[in-house]
């Protein structure tokens, strides 16, 4: 390709990155340099190739950025094609990164896009290490949280001072239905995902009690054909496959029958896809403004052209067009990156090892999936529980049923967590009550 088209593609990037203006950041210099640094140098993963990140990569590949990753573990499925535009009816079935970064490399000359079709889990330290920023268009709170405390876990102190050259950008963006909101994190510097894990509301899931015995809403009609008809007559002789029709249907005529005999009215074919495939509403043009802001801070980051964002920004489409920013707040006890054991009140002093695991579970800030416990008792390693590794299960389930007293576990006590929330190992301190404390 010629100099001179080159010279024409690039010239409104020059205008910004070869003059000086009000908002770049003071340690901006206008130069041609910049550009060059952005097209051979800066290197960026985008995490997912869904809704979101089909626009990041569009976006990217557009914006001069030539060196990028996308990683996805997902295979392309009907229901994508309406809104995943570089995808085609012909593509069903083959991973989402690969066909992606196939259609940015033929369409945008000069950019060289690498597919990974796995999940983030299986990439080791030193992968994430190679890139200057990460930009995340997930669908998942728990790849979320497992990234951030990769990320985290990539600082490196001296002298108890953060090395800056450490600090890998993580910029997320995220969307349901016409609502939307996008963040810039600096981990170690600003506040991380699990600072503000309280923003995200947790996976609705519905009493066993409820769906079996008093359903009132159509999804506890779906909840019981799928939690207890389904593996009690399985009809399939399967598990559910949510892409299967056959599957979909069965379960939609069940549900409505159950629905017919409690009087239940507003259960769809859509609603049973929803309900069993936890399908989260996306909007296209609620995707591409999230994935430009996305894109634009990340152009931001890498040439220090204008002031980042600071450091959150929603917008809702709900009723018109309304955005707006604000500056979420580090919290000094963050499980991820204030490094300061988070102190768990006991309440109890008959609590038992299993009202610990729940309220790991179900406290908003917390909000874990499968905890395994393990702590030093009485000078010796002791696994407490583990649920993941089914011979190790076994024989500390009976731990469950006891108290935290009867397991050895007392006031300021530190119990060390493993969950597939994050890849480091957290550590939570005991505080009992001052009656239990005494008691003890």
């Amino acid at each position: 390709m010629s100099s001179d088209h080159t010279h024409r593609r690039w010239s409104n990037l020059r205008k910004v990155l070869e003059r000086s203006g009000p908002f770049c950041r003071p340690d901006f210099e206008p130069s041609s340099e910049n550009l060059q640094m952005l097209l051979e140098h800066c290197k960026v993963l985008v995490v997912g190739a869904g809704g979101l990140g089909c626009e990041l990569l569009k976006n990217l590949a557009l914006m001069g950025f030539r060196h990028l990753h996308v990683i996805d573990m997902d295979t392309i499925e009907l229901s994508n094609l309406n809104r995943q535009f570089l995808f085609r009816h012909k593509d069903i079935g083959s991973y989402k990164a690969e066909v992606a970064a196939k259609f940015i490399n033929a369409r945008v000359p000069g950019c060289n896009v690498i597919a990974h079709n796995c999940e983030i889990q299986a990439k080791s330290e030193s992968f994430y290490q190679e890139f200057h920023m990460i930009i995340c268009g997930l669908d998942s709170i728990v790849a979320r949280r497992w990234l951030n405390g990769m990320l985290l876990s990539l600082l490196v102190y001296e002298n108890g001072e953060l090395d800056q050259a450490s600090v890998i950008p993580l910029i997320d963006g995220g969307t349901e239905g016409f609502k939307g909101n996008a963040r810039v994190i600096l981990p170690g510097l600003s506040p991380c995902i699990e600072c503000t894990l309280d923003l995200y509301p947790p996976q609705v899931t519905y009493p066993l009690c409820t769906i079996a015995n008093t359903p009132r809403l159509p999804e506890h009609c779906i909840e019981y054909v799928k939690v207890i008809q389904w593996p009690k007559e399985n009809p399939f002789d399967c598990a559910i496959d949510g892409d299967d029709p056959h599957h979909i249907n069965w379960i939609y005529e069940k549900s409505n029958e159950r629905a017919v005999q409690f009087g239940i009215q507003g259960l769809t074919y859509r609603l049973v896809q929803g309900v069993v495939k936890n399908i989260i509403p996306a909007v296209a043009s609620t995707n591409a403004v999230i994935a430009a802001v996305c894109a634009t801070e990340a152009f931001k980051l890498a040439t220090s052209c204008s002031a980042s964002l600071n450091n959150y920004m929603v917008l809702n489409n709900v009723d018109g067009v309304y955005t707006y920013t604000y500056e979420a707040e580090r919290k000094d006890d963050c499980l991820a990156c204030s490094q300061v054991p988070r102190e768990i009140e006991i309440k109890d002093s008959k609590c038992k090892l299993q009202n610990l695991i729940d309220l790991l579970c179900e406290r908003p800030d917390l909000q874990m999936k499968s905890p395994a416990l393990t702590a030093i008792v009485d000078g010796k390693y002791k696994t407490l529980y583990m649920q993941i590794v089914p011979s190790i299960e076994e024989k500390t389930r009976e731990n469950l049923s006891k108290t935290l007293i009867e397991l050895g576990l007392k006031d300021g006590i530190e119990v060390n967590v493993a969950d597939v929330t994050t890849p480091n190992t957290i550590t939570l301190k005991l505080r009992f009550s001052q009656d239990d404390s005494v008691s003890q």
